[in-house]
């Protein structure tokens, strides 16, 4: 757990529980900066959840700002009501931040590449703070320029807090100002990982969007096949131990009369090759090969 700019560690903050209306609980600023919003699919489940929704308090600071529970912020006010359970701490805008990100780094909170953003908040005070320690020890006195190792530690200092890798913190300062708006707006939508739109940056805003494009139509397609194979797949697949006699069938197929074939890779678990009713019809030896036959799913 990290400690505020005072020497106090966040989780020797006491709290209060108290009742507020609903209508004076706000996002902290760097939420709103950044434009987060509650994703549909979780109001969805917390609303199924009826009262017990709000059993749990809300965590804000005496200035009512949000630090956990704006999903059940934003339920509260869809259903109308008034007030909502809350724990309040006394805490500065920037320790808001912290907690805030420490929070949301669960599974179901803000993911990698918004941590960071928010983390990049800090950075004003890390390196104040960087340059604090800088005159104490008396090094470089008047230099408003930080040395590399104190560079690294404000990056060491943003990743903790962000929960990430200090690679990951210099890889999303180069997307800010090099990715297109809709990787960006894919990277905040969790919808691709960081390295892989860093890979992207380099390439002109034209086939950063190609390539986005092809990868949710390739994602797209292999959760189709998946969810096929789920639905068709018998307990228990055949066993084909015969591999040379597959290929010798696959090799006697007239692609002039069948038309190309495509292939694709799944990702599924075990070795194992699946092929469509129509290509097991055209291979005609499924008996020989052990194919079970299709049946449909109602």
């Amino acid at each position: 757990m990290q400690a505020d700019p005072s020497g106090r560690r966040l989780d020797e903050v006491h709290g209060r529980l108290v009742t507020c209306p609903v209508d004076e609980l706000h996002p902290h600023p760097s939420y709103l900066r950044h434009h987060l919003t509650v994703p549909a699919s979780k109001l969805s489940a917390l609303a199924e959840r009826g009262d017990l929704a709000f059993q749990e308090p809300l965590i804000i600071t005496r200035e009512r700002t949000i630090l956990d529970g704006y999903a059940r912020l934003e339920l509260a006010r869809l259903q109308g009501r008034l007030t909502l359970p809350c724990i309040e701490y006394e805490l500065t805008e920037v320790d808001a931040l912290r907690w805030l990100l420490q929070r949301h780094r669960r599974s179901a909170g803000l993911n990698d590449f918004i941590r960071i953003l928010l983390a990049l908040e800090l950075e004003p005070l890390l390196k104040e703070m960087a340059h604090s320690n800088q005159r104490a020890g008396g090094q470089n006195k008047g230099s408003s320029k930080l040395t590399e190792a104190e560079r690294l530690d404000v990056r060491s200092e943003i990743a903790a807090a962000a929960g990430v890798s200090v690679g990951n913190v210099s890889k999303v300062r180069q997307l800010i100002t090099s990715a297109h708006s809709e990787v960006l707006q894919a990277l905040r939508g969790g919808e691709i990982r960081i390295h892989r739109a860093w890979l992207w940056r380099n390439q002109s805003p034209a086939k950063q969007i190609e390539a986005l494009r092809l990868y949710r139509s390739k994602k797209g397609v292999n959760k189709t096949i998946r969810n096929l194979i789920l639905r068709h797949k018998p307990k228990s697949l055949p066993i084909v131990s015969d591999l040379a006699n597959l290929v010798r069938l696959f090799c006697a197929l007239n692609s002039g009369e069948f038309g190309p074939v495509s292939v694709m890779v799944v990702k599924a678990r075990g070795k194992a090759i699946y092929v469509t009713e129509e290509l097991a019809h055209a291979l005609g030896s499924r008996k020989e090969l052990g194919f079970p036959c299709a049946t449909k799913s109602h």
